[in-house]
């Protein structure tokens, strides 16, 4: 038996990781800017990320009920205080897919319907919205086949109110889109969304998967707008690369027993890895360096004539270019040493690093960056 080859990589085997520095098999040292689609929130192998873990592999066993249960009370306080949604449920699972399709459930439980608008060029994990940032025409077609699912353009609220009635469930928007290119959702459109879910009586869910955790400089990318929203999806940098994802639901929701399950959501590692990583953010004021640090590089890339446009906040940042950055990206990685990503957005080079990332990095990058393009 093989994997089944659905991913592509680059020829390239990691061996050693800290903080944003990667070493491969040959001793080679990289700069990772791109963290594993936004993972990688607090550095690779924090000494106290490790130490969490370890310890509570050695104290525990996994089906100890009362320990478990108090980790989990003890992230989602902690989740609570950080994010400002104190008053907010949280339930654990293992990922962003199972998140939002979890979300998804309960936005039917609430209002007994089933259909769900999304947004073009959005992602929302390998679930049945996938297609909404993919060019494969299999997936497109099949997925377009699903009579419950309505793709609009963001920022466009004249489609979405013509598209709001009685039959409509859930409308599901990232904070800002990722893998379509990072699209910020703005202001006035998230605010009047918010006010037209309530009057319709539509749960507004947000993808917080990619875009949460500090990494647009808050919290949250929505806070922006001073917006809440019913349910809020987060996974990716909830874990710093172990397996997590959770809901925080409005208290609007009341829970029903065994509505919701899971198998290894919230289990005492997992809990272990997401309260290691609120601390860290919180013991290193990684929010702020977020924010600074994402204003710098942007201020860096500025005067770049071959640069069509910069978009994002904190360190969710997409370069457009006048044309595609496939190999951009390669003279990056291959002569530069630096990891940075790619979206569905062929123009768009995506730049998630560690919310520790530092002034040095980010310079070393733009030198990069420079190089390559000139």
């Amino acid at each position: 038996m093989k994997s089944f080859d659905v991913y592509s990589v680059f020829d390239i085997e990691i061996t050693k990781a800290s903080g944003a520095d990667l070493w491969d098999l040959n001793g080679k040292k990289y700069l990772d800017l791109y963290g594993g689609h936004a993972v990688i929130s607090v550095g690779h192998s924090h000494p106290k990320y490790v130490s969490s873990i370890t310890k509570q592999l050695n104290a525990i066993a996994f089906y100890s009920n009362s320990v478990v249960i108090n980790l989990q009370n003890e992230l989602a306080k902690k989740l609570g205080r950080l994010s400002g949604y104190d008053d907010y449920d949280l339930f654990l699972c293992n990922s962003g897919a199972e998140a939002n399709e979890n979300a998804f459930k309960l936005a039917s439980f609430q209002n007994g319907r089933k259909k769900i608008i999304a947004f073009k060029s959005g992602f929302h994990g390998r679930t049945s919205l996938a297609v909404a940032a993919t060019d494969n025409p299999k997936i497109v077609a099949a997925v377009n086949q699903n009579e419950n699912i309505t793709f609009l353009p963001i920022n466009d609220f004249e489609a979405i109110r013509k598209e709001i009635n009685e039959t409509i469930c859930a409308v599901i928007i990232e904070g800002i889109q990722g893998v379509g290119g990072i699209n910020i959702p703005n202001t006035d459109f998230l605010q009047k969304l918010r006010a037209l879910c309530t009057e319709s009586g539509v749960v507004l869910i947000l993808d917080e998967i990619q875009s949460g955790y500090g990494r647009t400089g808050k919290f949250f990318a929505h806070q922006y707008a001073n917006i809440k929203p019913d349910i809020i999806t987060v996974a990716k940098g909830m874990g710093n690369g172990f397996p997590i994802g959770g809901l925080l639901i409005s208290p609007a929701f009341k829970a029903v027993k065994e509505s919701l399950g899971n198998t290894f959501g919230g289990n005492y590692l997992a809990c272990a890895a997401g309260i290691a990583v609120l601390d860290i953010i919180e013991e290193e004021n990684l929010i702020q360096n977020a924010l600074k640090q994402g204003a710098y590089l942007k201020s860096k890339l500025t005067s770049f004539s071959k640069i069509k446009e910069v978009r994002g906040e904190g360190l969710m940042i997409g370069i457009e270019l006048f044309e595609p950055c496939a190999e951009t990206r390669k003279k990056i990685l291959f002569n530069h040493s630096i990891f940075t990503g790619a979206s569905s957005n062929k123009n768009v080079l995506r730049i998630l690093p560690s919310l520790a990332v530092t002034k040095e990095q980010i310079d070393a990058f733009v030198t990069a960056l420079e190089h390559s393009l000139n």
